[in-house]
C-alpha cells in the first residue's frame, strides 16, 4: 500500500517543520513525516527549509549565522496562520527523541545543494545511530556526492535521490552512488517508470502531491508513497482507492 509522507509535517494545515506540523501528521494517520536538517553557527542540527529564517520566523539573516539559543528564541509558527505562536525550530535530536514514542517513518532531506555544511553527513548519522533509528530513517537530497558519503558511512541506511527532471533509467544511476530508493517530482512522474523502478526494487516516493486527483493516479500506479502538505486528504483518498 502506498505511504503517505506528510511534507515538512502537515505543513498544508500547521507551520512547516514544527513540532505542531509533526503531531498533526502522527494524529490523523500519516505513516511518515519529511523534514529538512541544516547546521547552525554551533554546529548543532536543526529542522528547517529555508537558508535563511525570514519567511518562517520572526527573524532575518541566515540559520548559519545563529546559534541554536539563538535559533531557540524565534518564533516559528506565528507566520502561518497566526495560531502557533509557541512553535519553535526543533533540533533533529527533539525529533529524534519524539520519534522514539511513535512507528513513524523519517524522511530527512540534507539542505547542503548550494551551502557547503562541513560534517552534515557524519552529525546527522551519528543521531540516527545514537536513538537506533536506522531502520525507519531514509535520508534524501539533492546534493548526490552528499548521499554517496552517506552510504559509505552507513550501507544500512536508505538513501534517495531527489531529482526534478526525467531520469533515464534513474535505478540505475541511484544505484552507482548506493542509493535504494527515488523520489522524483511529481510533474515528472509517470506511471512506465514506477512501475519498472517498484518492479525492479527501487521504491518511488513522489513529491510534493497535493491535489486529490493526483494522489488518487499516483497511489492506483503503485508507488511506494506520495510526499504531501496535506495527509489527511491523501489518507482519505487512499482509503477511496482502495475501498472499490
Amino acid at each position: 500500500m502506498t505511504k503517505i509522507f506528510a511534507h515538512r509535517g502537515s505543513s498544508g494545515t500547521h507551520p512547516e517543520n514544527t513540532f505542531p506540523a509533526f503531531m498533526e501528521a502522527e494524529r490523523v494517520g500519516a505513516d511518515g513525516i519529511e523534514l529538512d536538517v541544516q547546521l547552525t553557527k554551533d554546529n548543532k542540527l536543526v529542522v528547517i527549509h529555508d537558508h535563511t529564517v525570514n519567511r518562517t520566523t520572526n527573524g532575518t539573516g541566515n540559520v548559519r549565522d545563529y546559534t541554536l539559543n539563538e535559533l531557540k528564541q524565534l518564533d516559528a509558527g506565528s507566520w502561518f496562520k497566526g495560531d502557533c505562536h509557541d512553535a519553535k525550530i526543533p533540533t533533529l535530536q527533539e525529533v529524534l527523541t519524539w520519534m522514539q514514542h511513535n512507528t513513524l517513518f523519517l524522511n530527512i532531506e540534507l539542505k547542503n545543494v548550494t551551502l557547503e555544511l562541513p560534517n552534515l553527513e557524519e552529525l546527522i548519522l551519528k543521531e540516527i545511530e545514537r536513538y537506533n533509528l536506522a531502520h525507519r530513517v531514509i535520508i534524501s537530497g539533492f546534493n548526490h556526492y552528499s548521499l554517496r558519503k552517506i552510504h559509505e558511512l552507513n550501507p544500512d541506511i536508505e538513501c534517495a535521490i531527489l531529482y526534478l527532471e526525467k531520469l533515464f533509467k534513474p535505478w540505475d544511476y541511484a544505484a552507482i552512488i548506493g542509493a535504494r530508493g527515488l523520489h522524483p517530482h511529481s510533474p515528472k512522474t509517470d506511471r512506465a517508470m514506477i512501475t519498472e523502478a517498484e518492479q525492479k526494487g527501487f521504491p518511488v516516493r513522489v513529491y510534493t502531491v497535493n491535489q486529490e486527483e493526483r494522489m488518487k493516479q499516483l497511489i492506483e500506479y503503485g508507488c511506494s508513497a506520495i510526499i504531501t502538505d496535506y495527509p489527511g486528504k491523501a489518507l482519505n483518498v487512499r482509503k477511496m482507492v482502495h475501498k472499490r
